[in-house]
């Protein structure tokens, strides 16, 4: 018997795609719940990180890996990495049945270049899997749905989070494993996260050795430049200068190309709408962690810390609400970029669905910025060629203040704590 399952907002798009797919790869960082949520949907598992059966899984591969197969379906292989042979045998599998949602794999790293035959093409459907938003961590009333806002509905909601619960949040992250924890040891799950990844993930990715102390300060560095388009020189200028670890621009590329591989970073790239403006448009992404406990845990800030500074506070807010915009987004199919032009004029972030749709939003955590971001909202429009893209279907601030309202000038005042898909 299955324990209570907390649902996910990925249930859903794993439902679809193993109505059409013969096979899907959930992917996502260590600890974000991925294999919880793949054993809900699987009969049988395989849990190829089990050392008790490390033996047996090796004879397999090495002899007949379609054995592996074998099993009621839905079957499930967590962390399929290890034993990446499995791939082609579901591939193959898939081609001759032509079955679909026969087969789940999960995944917190990809394989390395060439250990599998096939791209699975047509076989595969890949879900990517972060932390929970706080809907999903249940700290968002969910009065509020994007899908109200776009299409242009009024709406109103209440946040019951004050600025101490989202300092509590940011530090806590939405680690499944820490909802449950009413003591300040939740906020250990964080610093264990980054310490497995420190000694641990980033060697067994691909086996390579990687400096310990100069990883933790690439992870430093990318802490101090959270939410900001940080160059590769800023970076290793922070490494060297800051931290004091010495590191070429090649490792540096590296240990970043490593933590893209463990789905610990992301890049959020620069909107590619179409402008009036006569300013040159920056193109240069934002690396943002999946989840922003990342950040304050590598830089040991505790929640009276953010209380204490409000610009760091904010910056770390910014981070915590990407992570729910690309949640919510990834349901629409859609993306999330930003756009910053050579005057410093930015916009934090551009959600876009499927179907074209698009809204832009300023993100502020106190209600003192409402107004400032709303004009700003209403200057970028005037920026945009809506003759090739089409009108906004919203405007937002996305803050970390109590209500949601939709002001007169029609731009939606949305509090973080009352935000859904």
């Amino acid at each position: 018997m299955k324990n209570e399952y907390l649902p996910r907002i990925v249930d859903l798009e794993i439902n679809e795609s193993m109505e059409v797919m013969g096979a899907i790869l959930i992917e996502g960082c260590k600890w974000c719940g991925k294999s919880t949520t793949a054993i809900h949907h699987a009969k049988t598992i395989v849990e190829f990180q089990n050392p008790d059966k490390k033996e047996e899984y090796d004879n397999i591969r090495d002899t007949k890996p379609s054995l592996f197969l074998k099993g009621e379906k839905p079957l499930l292989f967590d962390e399929w990495q290890m034993y990446p042979v499995v791939w082609d045998s579901i591939r193959t599998d898939v081609d001759h049945t032509r079955l679909k949602g026969q087969y789940i794999l999960t995944g917190s790293a990809k394989p390395k270049e060439g250990e599998t035959m096939h791209t699975g093409t047509g076989r595969f459907a890949r879900i990517l899997m972060r932390p929970m938003s706080l809907y999903e961590s249940k700290e968002s009333t969910g009065e509020v749905s994007f899908e109200d806002i776009l299409k242009g509905k009024d709406i109103e909601g209440v946040s019951k989070l004050t600025l101490e619960d989202i300092a509590s949040i940011i530090v806590r992250g939405g680690w499944p494993a820490s909802l449950d924890i009413k003591s300040d040891a939740k906020y250990k799950i964080a610093k264990q996260y980054v310490s497995s990844l420190i000694h641990e993930e980033v060697k067994n990715v691909d086996g390579v050795e990687r400096n310990p102390e100069k990883m933790k300060s690439v992870l430093r560095a990318l802490a101090r430049n959270i939410s900001t388009p940080a160059s590769d020189k800023t970076l290793e200028d922070d490494v060297k200068n800051v931290f004091n670890e010495e590191i070429s621009r090649p490792t540096l590329t590296d240990y970043i190309n490593t933590l893209e591989k463990l789905f610990v970073i992301e890049n959020i790239k620069a909107t590619n709408l179409n402008f009036r403006s006569k300013y040159a448009i920056r193109t240069k992404a934002k690396k943002e962690f999946v989840d922003p406990s990342i950040a304050t845990a590598i830089l040991e800030i505790s929640p009276s810390d953010l209380i204490k500074d409000l610009n760091t506070f904010g910056f770390l807010f910014e981070a915590l609400c990407i992570r729910d915009l690309l949640i919510y987004t990834q349901s629409y199919g859609g993306d999330i970029t930003f756009y910053r032009d050579e005057t410093n004029f930015e916009i934090d972030a551009i959600f876009r669905t499927s179907s074209g749709k698009w809204g832009a939003i300023e993100i502020k955590l106190g209600a003192g910025y409402i107004d400032e971001a709303a004009k700003n909202l209403l200057k970028f429009k005037e920026k945009v060629d809506t003759n090739k893209v089409g009108e906004p279907a919203f405007l937002m601030v996305l803050t970390g203040s109590t209500y949601s309202y939709r002001r007169k000038d029609g731009v939606y005042v949305v509090s973080i704590g009352t935000l859904k898909n």
